[in-house]
């Protein structure tokens, strides 16, 4: 085809063609989605763990986790409350994207290299909404505390029968929402972080309760550590059982087994 032309035409038509290569890269550039396990190399677990981000669920009350912040700033650990966008119920990229604010500015304040991020219920998913899109390349460790990992028949009962009472962040937590397909439709931990989902068998909020297992994951129903446990979603960011195990997840090293032999210890705060 480039035979027939004459070197002028040639020439025209070949810097064309290599305009439209620049423009087509730099496309892809802008609408392909950052996929955090890309380029994320996994973070230093023995290190001195650095600050603490906690995410509030669904409703955006920042106080349903003081109590857990307040333990983990008594054992030392700079841990920080992030307050989401509006009344928490609006569209959770807003969230998350709030959360990568407090990431940055709680890295320039302390001088660390990764920060650990506690998501409860929505606030799980907020985590790994900020992850997924370049997150996990500042996070050591991410633990999600009874988050509807893949969405919830609560949320689609809101939506069926109230559709006007189930606002953004209420869709994105049906089953079959299009943002949590998204979200699990690859790899559901990205590289960077290590990942722990604990949750409890008894949640009414997150139905089913085994929606909050994450592939890839150290998955942790509070059961398996003390069998007899009711703790409630409600009541995960507060029960002592649950801060001890939160704790022990957030320590220097990679997340640990726990079982019924921790089950004493752990319940006594």
């Amino acid at each position: 085809m480039l035979a027939g032309l004459s070197p002028a035409r040639r020439r025209l038509v070949l810097g064309l063609l290599a305009l439209l290569l620049v423009a087509a890269a730099v496309v892809a550039a802008v609408v392909v989605p950052r996929l955090a396990g890309d380029d994320a190399a996994p973070a230093a677990q023995d290190d001195t763990p650095g600050p603490v981000l906690l995410v509030p669920g669904y409703g955006g009350s920042t106080s349903s986790l003081q109590t857990l912040a307040d333990r983990l700033t008594a054992t030392g650990r700079d841990a920080t409350v992030v307050a989401v966008p509006g009344d928490g119920t609006g569209d959770l990229t807003d969230s998350a994207d709030a959360l990568a604010a407090a990431v940055d500015d709680a890295l320039d304040r302390t001088g660390a290299d990764s920060v650990d991020v506690v998501g409860y219920s929505a606030g799980g998913v907020i985590a790994r909404l900020w992850a997924a899109d370049g997150g996990a390349a500042q996070a050591r460790r991410i633990v999600t505390l009874g988050s509807p990992h893949h969405g919830t028949t609560v949320a689609d009962l809101a939506s069926g029968i109230l559709p006007t009472e189930c606002p953004a962040g209420c869709r994105q937590l049906t089953t079959d929402s299009e943002l949590l397909a998204g979200l699990n439709a690859g790899d559901e931990t990205p590289d960077g972080p290590t990942w722990v989902s604990v949750w409890t068998t008894a949640d009414q909020t997150v139905t089913p309760p085994d929606s909050a297992e994450l592939e890839g994951a150290l998955d942790l129903p509070v059961q398996e550590v003390c069998a007899d446990s009711r703790v409630t979603h409600g009541q995960l960011p507060s029960d002592a059982l649950v801060q001890g195990i939160v704790l022990a997840q957030l320590a220097a090293g990679p997340p640990v087994e726990l079982g019924a032999g921790d089950c004493a210890r752990l319940r006594q705060g």
